[in-house]
């Protein structure tokens, strides 16, 4: 048998377990609930940065998809739609593509510039440019 068969037995007899005490499976529920939805809002912040923003978004929705039906027919959803939008992209002709990239990139500057990330950089490199600061956090 091999690891990931073993690891998933010994998994499913835990969470039987589980189960089968009430006050433990209500916490397990609350845990699954709390950690899940922390990466979800984890995934959903980091989707238009460089990086695993929608993978993050799918682990979540699969965390909370092991104890919640409607995280499960969500994540169904999300899956699909992503896919599509994903095929949809692909078709494009390359002027397309580069605005949906050129917008993604517009969205991370935004982010970074109003969070102070640009003044905060320009100020290691010597850069003394006022309009790098963040209007929010001045």
């Amino acid at each position: 048998m091999s690891g990931w068969k073993q690891l998933r037995l010994w998994w499913r007899k835990k969470r039987y377990l589980i189960r089968r005490n009430p006050r433990l499976y209500l916490t397990y529920r609350v845990a699954v609930g709390v950690v899940g939805t922390i990466v979800l809002l984890v995934g959903i912040v980091t989707i238009p940065y460089p990086g695993p923003g929608w993978l993050t978004v799918f682990v979540g929705l699969g965390i909370l998809a092991s104890e919640f039906t409607w995280a499960h027919r969500l994540l169904k959803f999300a899956r699909g739609k992503y896919d599509l939008w994903i095929d949809w992209i692909g078709r494009q002709h390359w002027s397309v593509q580069a605005i949906v990239w050129l917008g993604t990139a517009a969205v991370v500057v935004v982010t970074l510039w109003l969070l102070g990330a640009l003044g905060l950089v320009a100020g290691w490199v010597g850069i003394d440019a006022a309009w790098l600061d963040s209007p929010i956090l001045s």
